[in-house]
């Protein structure tokens, strides 16, 4: 992980929150070196992130091979955005994905000219719809429509609130499961299973904040 840069993009208030309920140890500093957060307060200050990324790799410094951006919705939503609100919504979404497209083929490049590296620059960003439904129901949301043209694969989290698992105790059940252009299948035997190959698991969140993921 020598050559690693990522670039963590967070809502500054849910930082604030993170930062006093997780303490970092101190063989978590090297990693976090690697690590370059920032606090947009803004769709224009987003922009402006995203964009400069351009500039930093022209530097010394490793280009960045992972983008985060953690709660989308609250710049489309936010400051800065103009006009009809659902038509400035799409806008906005298509002006951050494609820069975050652009900034990672360039990043990319950068990447394999100047390290040799193979692996491309990924971007993940997170989007909390405001429409309700299952996932193939909230695919009417236009915003999301605008966002799965950038965006080879979605990966959904739905809350399963009719689940046993669910009503049983306090523990949280989701269903999470992939979709989008960007997802490949390699014929395998029928009498075989890969994990790899599957679209869909649950997963179950105790009580104690441990995960577990079950197949579907």
């Amino acid at each position: 992980d020598g050559g690693l840069s990522l670039l963590t993009i967070l809502p500054p208030k849910q930082i604030r929150e993170l930062a006093l309920s997780t303490p970092i140890s101190h063989k978590d500093v090297h990693h976090l070196s690697k690590i370059t957060f920032s606090y947009p307060r803004s769709l224009e200050d987003l922009l402006q992130d995203v964009a400069s990324l351009h500039e930093s790799a022209s530097g010394s410094a490793a280009p960045t091979s992972l983008i985060i951006v953690d709660g989308l919705e609250g710049y489309l939503r936010g400051p800065g955005v103009s006009g009809g609100l659902q038509q400035a919504e799409q806008s906005s979404a298509a002006h951050i994905s494609a820069l975050l497209y652009d900034t990672a083929a360039f990043l990319s490049q950068t990447l394999e000219e100047r390290a040799n590296s193979l692996a491309p620059c990924r971007v993940i960003a997170s989007f909390q719809s405001e429409w309700e439904g299952h996932a193939g129901g909230d695919s009417s949301d236009p915003v999301l429509s605008v966002l799965d043209r950038y965006f080879q694969v979605r990966c959904t989290l739905d809350q399963d609130w009719n689940s046993a698992l669910a009503v049983a105790g306090p523990q949280d059940t989701w269903h999470v499961y992939l979709s989008g252009a960007g997802i490949t299948e390699a014929p395998i035997a029928e009498d075989e299973e890969d994990s790899s190959l599957a679209r869909e698991w649950r997963l179950v969140i105790c009580p104690n904040r441990s995960m577990e993921f079950t197949m579907v």
